[in-house]
Order: structure tokens, then sequence, then C-alpha cells
């Protein structure tokens, strides 16, 4: 027996603004050329074959999702107006839109659920979150159930957002590289609410409403100019301004700050759970004193995090204890919070049997991340450190490549990093404390961390469909990598939307920013 979810469209126009977080006071607007900005240039607009927040802005609104989710991390219809999980984990039936079609106007079938899933399984950086699909079966045109080999309740959100993008198979499925695809950047033919009108590489993309968009009178507005501005502070003048009505994914404390303070303007830091970005010190347990764990929880205790909050942050984000994101429903805020205590952190170090001889104890070093922002937190563990004797020499990375190489190949003591949980733990947080992940290249386990127990609670949790069984096996997950240290959590990614208010609905109450569509958007004059 199968079990329907809650799955149909809002019967009401109220109940439908409610879900969408439009207000019962406010009426939208029908129109208009909203303004955003992108803080860099998409490699390609396609989703399917890319993650990035930078191709997921222009891509969820060129291409469309089975579901959309809430802002209580509920799934929500969209391509699929139904479905189904069956008892046993191992079937999930999508009912798709019958109108739906492709910007060219042809029909959205199962088989292009079943062939982006295909594409997605080969071509995404993300890949593994698909893994356990086995087959697509398409009963009918409208039909697709995806066949399980294990249970996979990672699979629910890996089909809202930018994750699963449905591509049309009568023009990917031409035998050409689907990701270098002419058409991922050219004459795009999406599923989404919008559709391509221009693509200027460090200029702008723009995209105009889909009049054959499957929901009536939906997206409200016409137009979308996505401009690119790289520069944070260029971004904040535009939208003073007013030549920029919307900018996400903002995380410079003194502009989060200003933006606060500027008029006509708004700030939010809701929306990024799905995103689930945090800042962490990442540890290599393989080589030298952080082989000790005692040696890694004095350096946690070494470290004030009120400070790097309140001085380095300037308030403007929330602590992180775990590897998974504070806002998602599956952490644990009940973990040691490793408060600043210099005597237990001398303690530590002494029982691992590093005493301190003329004012130290052992040499290592940090690499500093090649990003903006990074260099302040970095500064300050190396002075933060020294007070119980460790010695911290800070090497400058000239790039990007140089860096990750240095993370692939695990030729590092310490850095600092931003992972993202993408959602669910098995597609953002498994990889980076699973064993088998060790040397795997960047982003992966880096750490060298091995723990049988964790691997033993990941691989449970990634196959476990009952909610509360499932959070509490990654409780103890979180327990253990808490108490063993090969990555001290310092914050959540203080992940801001700046957005003018003329903007009615901005992407604030979901779980994915502006890497979900914005068919429901629309601007007040």
């Amino acid at each position: 027996m199968k079990h329907q979810l809650k799955s149909f469209l809002a019967a009401t126009a109220t109940a439908a603004l409610l879900a969408s977080g439009v207000s019962a006071q406010e009426t939208p607007k029908a129109g208009g050329t909203l303004v955003v900005a992108l803080t860099g240039t998409p490699r390609v607009l396609n989703p399917a074959v890319q993650s990035g927040i930078v191709t997921g802005l222009p891509g969820a609104q060129l291409f469309a999702a089975p579901l959309r989710y809430d802002e209580g991390w509920n799934p929500q219809p969209y391509l699929a107006k139904s479905w189904e999980v069956s008892e046993d984990g191992l079937n999930v039936t999508l009912h798709l839109q019958e109108d739906a079609t492709f910007h060219d106007g042809e029909p959205i079938k199962s088989s292009d659920i079943a062939f982006s899933v295909k594409i997605i399984q080969q071509y995404h950086p993300f890949k593994s979150m698909f893994a356990p699909v086995t087959s697509v079966d398409t009963p009918d045109e409208h039909t697709a159930i995806l066949n399980l080999a294990h249970p996979h309740p990672a699979l629910m959100l890996a089909m809202s957002g930018q994750l699963m993008s449905i591509i049309p198979e009568h023009i990917y499925g031409d035998g050409q590289d689907p990701k270098n695809h002419p058409r991922n950047n050219e004459d795009v033919v999406g599923s989404g609410p919008f559709k391509l009108v221009e693509f200027k590489p460090g200029e702008h993309v723009i995209m105009e409403r889909y009049d054959g968009y499957w929901e009536d009178g939906l997206p409200y507005l016409d137009r979308i100019v996505a401009r690119i501005i790289p520069d944070s502070s260029s971004r904040t003048i535009a939208l003073e301004n007013g030549e920029l009505h919307l900018s996400t994914f903002e995380a410079e404390p003194t502009l989060v700050n200003r933006m606060m303070k500027a008029d006509g303007i708004s700030v939010s830091g809701e929306g990024y759970g799905g995103i689930g970005p945090i800042d962490w010190l990442a540890m290599n347990t393989t080589r030298g004193p952080l082989k000790d764990v005692r040696v890694r929880q004095a350096i946690a205790y070494a470290i004030d995090k009120n400070f790097i909050h309140k001085a380095v942050l300037r308030g403007t984000a929330k602590d992180a204890l775990t590897g998974v994101h504070p806002d998602s429903p599956l952490y644990n805020a009940n973990v040691n919070a490793y408060d600043l205590d210099l005597d237990k952190a001398n303690a530590l170090l002494d029982e691992a049997g590093f005493p301190m001889e003329g004012g130290k104890r052992f040499d290592i070093t940090m690499e500093l991340v090649p990003f903006p922002g990074y260099k302040p937190q970095t500064e300050y563990i190396k002075q933060a450190l020294s007070k119980v004797g460790i010695n911290v020499t800070i090497e400058s990375v000239p790039d990007f490549p140089s860096w990750a190489k240095l993370m692939g190949t695990m030729d590092f003591d310490m850095t600092l990093d931003s992972v993202y949980n993408w959602g669910d733990p098995v597609i953002g947080v498994n990889r980076t404390y699973m064993s088998s992940n060790i040397a795997k290249g960047v982003w992966s386990n880096t750490q060298g961390y091995s723990n049988a127990r964790v691997d033993e609670l990941l691989d449970l949790a990634a196959q476990e469909n009952d909610q509360e069984k499932r959070k509490a096996l990654y409780a103890e997950f979180q327990e253990i990598v808490n108490e063993e240290v090969p990555i001290y959590y310092l914050n959540a990614v203080p992940m801001h939307t700046f957005y003018s208010n003329k903007v009615g609905n901005p992407p604030i109450g979901g779980i994915w920013s502006t890497s979900s569509p914005m068919d429901r958007v629309w601007l007040k004059e």
C-alpha cells in the first residue's frame, strides 16, 4: 500500500498566496522587470550538469524541478503535482502537470524525467544524490516511477531547488556532451517559469516570462535582468541608487550592517537553510600534532568564537556547533560548545606530550584561503593559538586552484573553509566524514578523518526513512565529530538577502533562496 503525500496545489487563491509567503493583505501585481545581482558569471546555465549559486539563480528560473520546499522543510508541488512513496521506500512515483511544456512548446513528459535523472547521475558534481536510483519507469507520459536500490530519504530534497532541473531529451539527447552542449548558454530550451533572452558573460543574463507556464497567472514578473556584479560594494551602491532590486548571498559584515540602515532596503538572513553554508577550521588528522585528538580539542578551547562573531563578523552570523547547518531539522545543538578555556587547552596539550618550552610547544602551518574575508579570522586564530604555545605560520596561497590542490592532496595542516550542506546530509555532509572519501579530491574528506562508527551511522541514516530514527542517527554522528574535532565549527556563513521594499514576496521564505523559482516574486510599483 502506498502513502499519498500532501501534494495538491492550493485550492484557493488565498491558500496559494500563503503557501508562497505572500501576505493575505497584499495583492500581487503582474508585470515589471526585476533587476537582481549575480556575484559572478555562470559557467553554464544548465543546473543538471553544474552546481553552485551563480548557476542556481538563472538556472532555477529557466528550468523547473519536480518539487519545491517551504520554510518548514516540507515538500510542495511544482512540476510534479502529486507524488507517492512506497511503504518500503523503494519506489517514488511522480505525477506531472499535464499541461507543462518546454519553452519550445514541446510537452514535458515522463521520459524527460528519466532522461534528466540519467544526465544528473553521469554529469552533476553531486551525482551521488541520485546514485540509489536504478531505473525510471514511464508507464504513461505524465507518470514517472523512480526505482531505488535501497531507501533514500535524501531523494525528496534532491528533487527540489536547482538540484534536479528537468531538461529536454529532444535537445540534449542528440549525442553531444551535455556538460559542453551548445544549448547550455545559447538558445536555451528550459522547463521553468522564465525563458532566456540573452546571456552575455561578464555582463548579464536576461530572462522573460514564459507565457506557456502551467500555473495560471504566473510568473508575475515580465522580466528578470540578472546583472553580473562581482564587487560587493558596487552591488550595495546599485541597491542604494535604485539600480538593483535584489541581491542575495551577501555575507560581508560591514555591508550587511550598512544595508540594515539604508532607506528603502530590507535585509534578511532567512531562506538559506537548504544551501546550508558553514565556516570551519579544517584540521589534517593524518600528520603531526593534529593526529592527537587532545591537540585538536585544545585548539578548539583556545579559540574565542565570541570574538569572531562579535568583532570580526560584527553580529551578523549565528553559531554552528556541528557540520549540520543550524537551520536544518537534523541539527543537534546539544553538544560541546568549546567555550574559551585556556587552562583546559594547556592541560590537554601537556597531556598529549607537548610541553611548553621557551613559550612554545610546536609549530604548525595554516593556509590562507584566497578569498576575501578570511584573513581576519586566520590572523586571529594565529594569535589565539600563540597563547597556548602553538606557533602558527600563515602560508598565503596565490589562487583557488593552488589551494584546492593542497586540499585534494591533503598537503596542509590547517585551513579555514566554507562548505555547503546542500539540503540533506547525504548530499553535502556525509562526503566530509566518510572514510571512503579520504584523499579523493577537493572538498571531500580532506581531513583524513576515519571513524568506523561514524561510517556506520552515516550509512544507516542515508537509508532511514523514519524521520525520528534518522534524526537520532545524525545526532549521535554530530556528538562524535564534535568530540573528535576533525573540524572546529566557527559559524554559519552569514548569508543575507538585500532587497528593495518595492519587491513583493522576496525569495526568503523557503530554503533555497534564489536557487529556487521566483515565479511568485512581484514588484509593488
